[in-house]
């Protein structure tokens, strides 16, 4: 069996702030409105790969931001969310999976609880402060790379990771890493090969850890990435790219 991991946002489905053409289709709604797509030519590239691989969306979605989402193929029988934290099976959170991610951040505790302190005095936050299922913590700055700096000098890099993704802040702890998500389910399921596709820096240990990666064009560069990792062309939608060529790979 092939496991396809794939990050949504920026990979497989887009913001309506970007300008992905007019041959589009709605994937997300939120408080009535449209706010994510997929393009045609994706979603018809999704329906053929299903056929030949299982598709996991691997996100860092919380699961009520990920059951906004519908690509329009059928419901996946597998997701992970909250950073791989959790695994959904038909949809519903496996208890075993999560009890064993709580395991897994213990050592990472104590560095959580220094952020939650420094973050709920920082004046440069401007949202509220979530510890996302008690796995990860989660919110928005003014000045997020200056916030994400001055974490790090006060964190242990050892066991958080602390990243910002335009103005949203969050500290993850180590063993909550995607790369972590997709060995632990290539032994939960099995499979023999895993192939995986990721556009930002909470991607960077899937890829990694992956038999085969896609990035979008740049992205070894931005992220000085020293690992094999196939980019997209300059001029393509990267959803596009990468399912056309793992198409291809597959006949």
């Amino acid at each position: 069996m092939t496991v396809l991991h794939t990050d949504l946002d920026n990979t497989i489905i887009y913001s309506y702030k970007r300008d992905i053409g007019p041959s589009k289709l709605n994937v997300e709604l939120y408080q009535g409105r449209e706010i994510s797509f997929i393009t045609n030519k994706t979603y018809n590239l999704l329906k053929k790969i299903d056929d030949k691989l299982l598709l996991v969306p691997t996100t860092t979605r919380t699961i009520e931001q990920y059951n906004r989402i519908s690509l329009g193929i059928g419901p996946r029988k597998y997701a992970l969310v909250c950073n791989g934290g959790i695994l959904l099976v038909d949809g519903k959170s496996d208890e075993d999976w999560y009890n064993e991610s709580k395991e897994l951040i213990k050592c990472s505790l104590d560095q959580l609880n220094i952020a939650i302190e420094y973050l709920e005095k920082d004046e440069r936050r401007n949202f509220e402060l979530r510890f996302i299922e008690d796995l990860f913590i989660f919110t928005k700055c003014s000045e997020p790379e200056n916030v994400v700096e001055d974490l790090k000098e006060v964190l242990d890099e050892t066991k958080v990771d602390v990243f910002n993704n335009g103005i949203k802040v969050y500290v993850v702890p180590k063993n909550l890493s995607k790369g972590n998500a997709i060995l632990r389910f290539k032994q939960y399921i099995q499979s023999d090969k895993t192939i995986a596709a990721g556009d930002s820096e909470f991607d960077i240990s899937m890829l990694k850890e992956a038999d085969i990666s896609y990035a979008p064009h740049g992205f070894k560069k931005d992220y000085n990435i020293d690992f094999d990792v196939t980019e997209s062309n300059a001029d393509s939608i990267f959803s596009e790219d990468f399912l056309g060529k793992i198409l291809i790979n597959c006949d």
